[in-house]
């Protein structure tokens, strides 16, 4: 039987938000849904992402929206409980769950924090459920330090990790500076918070240097807490020439002993009219689209066992959301 797909990061909302977008239309977005399908995805995590601007809340509650109305329309999307968790290979649709990619999707620089905490209750209402916030992108905003920024963890950082503190909802490190991260896990031990930590879609910077990836002290801290390491596709992030160091990543993050933390985290978004020209391709044709699952399982189980191809597949992710939705 062929492996469910877990996959903890793609950027489906934001693109539809954009005019003519479709979740069907391959030609966009690597996570179209014809992709997911060939893909043997059962489960997609949906980002709500917005850039820290002026009104930037009200982009991430549209995309709270779209995501309500994808429940409710005719398509092979529905939303995910935890019992769905362990029959992912007995439907043939796509599960899914919301997150934050960004606490400006609900709270820009300028309004009070706790109208942002009523936009936040307002998505939630949307989506029924979110799987993770992360509190910055790549820029520093309110809460904290974004990966090119060296800021730390902000008053309103914890005061918005003081909120989420036992709601089940996880905290993301993707978009962190070393110091937001470090401020963050540093902040929940000591306060005692049930705050379960993960990085929903990075690589590590031991194989390759860049500020999006993780460094090995983050990265073993999310791994002696149990939590989640998805591994990114975009090349940017994996290497700029050379599509084998992909799996350079997948080994190292098990060398230093995330063998059961390792998960999917393709980061597909819409690359159409992007500006920075250096980046194209974004993906290398091997990981262009969600349809490559299949071919990169084939070399983990060559690589590391039929076992560990299950664990990277879905079963890290799928027992990760399950002690996060605890039966009620």
């Amino acid at each position: 039987m062929e492996r469910p797909i877990i996959d903890a990061h793609c950027d489906l909302l934001s693109y539809l938000t954009r005019p003519g977008s479709d979740i069907m239309k391959k030609e966009d977005i690597g996570c179209a849904i014809p992709y997911l399908k060939e893909g043997n995805v059962k489960l997609q995590v949906m980002a709500i992402f917005a850039p820290t601007e002026t009104k930037s809340h009200e982009f991430g509650l549209e995309q709270s929206s779209i995501f309500n109305k994808l429940i409710s329309q005719e398509n092979p999307l529905y939303l995910i409980e935890r019992h769905h968790l362990d029959n992912l290979s007995t439907t043939q649709d796509i599960g899914m769950v919301a997150s934050i990619e960004s606490a400006a999707a609900f709270c820009d620089e300028d309004i009070p924090l706790k109208q942002g905490f009523s936009n936040l209750e307002n998505i939630i209402r949307n989506v029924s459920k979110l799987f993770y916030i992360s509190l910055t992108h790549h820029t520093e905003n309110r809460f904290g330090g974004g990966n090119y920024s060296e800021a730390g963890l902000k008053d309103d950082g914890k005061a918005l990790i003081d909120y989420i503190d036992n709601r089940n909802i996880a905290i993301d490190l993707s978009h962190t500076s070393d110091a937001l991260a470090l401020g963050i896990l540093d902040y929940v031990a000591k306060q005692n918070l049930t705050i379960p930590i993960i990085a929903s879609h990075s690589n590590y910077r031991a194989v390759f240097d860049h500020p999006r990836n993780l460094t090995d002290e983050i990265a073993k801290e999310i791994i002696h807490q149990r939590g989640l390491i998805g591994f990114n596709f975009l090349r940017a992030f994996t290497n700029n020439e050379d599509p084998e160091v992909l799996y350079d990543h997948i080994a190292h993050g098990v060398d230093i002993g995330g063998e059961n933390a390792i998960c999917y985290g393709a980061d597909f978004f819409y690359t159409k009219g992007s500006p920075d020209k250096s980046r194209i391709p974004f993906y290398f044709k091997e990981y262009e689209n969600a349809t490559r699952y299949k071919t990169i399982n084939n070399r983990l189980e060559e690589h590391f066992g039929s076992k560990f191809c299950d664990k990277i597949s879905h079963l890290n992710a799928a027992r990760f959301l399950k002690n996060l939705w605890p039966n009620k």
